[in-house]
């Protein structure tokens, strides 16, 4: 596969430059006001007893098509929540993975559990954008951005209450991410330019955090003898998408992704 990471930050540009079009970042900063506060996303999975888990409502991606034809974002979130994730990851990207800003504004509405925004973030009108439809957390993803550009993203983040996710795959960006200190480390085991997945990827980064860094293991993890491999590894947490979307019954496949291996 071609890099395809390369190409959605190509489109991605032109998505922002229309969005600005329509509404002026003064006009949208103008909503900030109206949004209701952040939910404390780290926080939350930091007070996971095993292990956290971000569980995420996907309609598609590039390389698996469309995952849930019957795709109901609010239903899905609320039987996330219901079923014991501690927080949710909405996708919101509409070209590449079926997404839209709408889902999670009005699945934040239904659950008491934080939201992230699951996007290719790359300016700060996106990061306001969030805001107002209610995200309280973003991720931001170190291979789409210079050193300068993810600090500024991360900065304004936080600056407005919300909690920044910050993604890597290329272990030499381990560093420069560092530098940020943040809460929050997400390794993604699957390589956006081949989509190929790797678990083993989290736990040759886990070697390097230091120990206020919460280590979140992203993409490709289906059992719960794969999960208790990253606990034993070092991850604080998880987050998982495409295993959960595509089972016929989304809330015993969270039960039993979670299921501590002594039962």
């Amino acid at each position: 596969m071609a890099d395809v990471l390369a190409q959605i930050v190509a489109h991605k540009w032109t998505e922002i430059a229309a969005a600005k079009a329509r509404t002026p970042l003064s006009q949208l900063e103008a909503q900030l006001a109206n949004a209701s506060p952040p939910r404390g996303f780290a926080r939350a999975l930091r007070t996971a007893r095993r292990i956290g888990l971000i569980a995420e409502v996907k309609k598609g991606s590039p390389s698996a098509g469309t995952i849930r034809p019957d795709f109901d974002p609010v239903e899905i979130g609320k039987t996330y929540a219901a079923h014991g994730a501690h927080c949710l990851s909405v996708l919101t990207d509409e070209h590449f993975f079926q997404g839209h800003l709408s889902y999670l504004t009005n699945v934040r509405r239904a659950v008491e559990i934080p939201v992230l925004r699951k996007d290719f973030i790359l300016d700060e009108y996106q990061v306001v954008e969030a805001r107002v439809a209610g995200a309280d957390a973003v991720l931001l993803i170190a291979e789409c951005l210079t050193q300068d550009r993810l600090v500024a993203l991360y900065r304004l983040i936080t600056n407005l209450g919300m909690d920044a996710l910050i993604e890597i795959y290329d272990v030499e960006n381990l560093a420069r991410v560092l530098e940020l200190r943040p809460p929050l480390l997400g390794v993604n085991n699957r390589d956006l330019r081949t989509f190929k997945v790797d678990l083993g990827h989290t736990l040759a980064v886990a070697k390097g955090l230091p120990p206020e860094t919460l280590l979140v293991s992203e993409s490709g993890i289906r059992t719960a003898d794969e999960v208790e491999y990253l606990v034993q590894g070092g991850a604080g947490a998880i987050l998982v998408g495409e295993t959960l979307m595509k089972s016929p019954d989304i809330g015993a496949a969270v039960l039993e992704l979670m299921k501590p291996p002594d039962l």
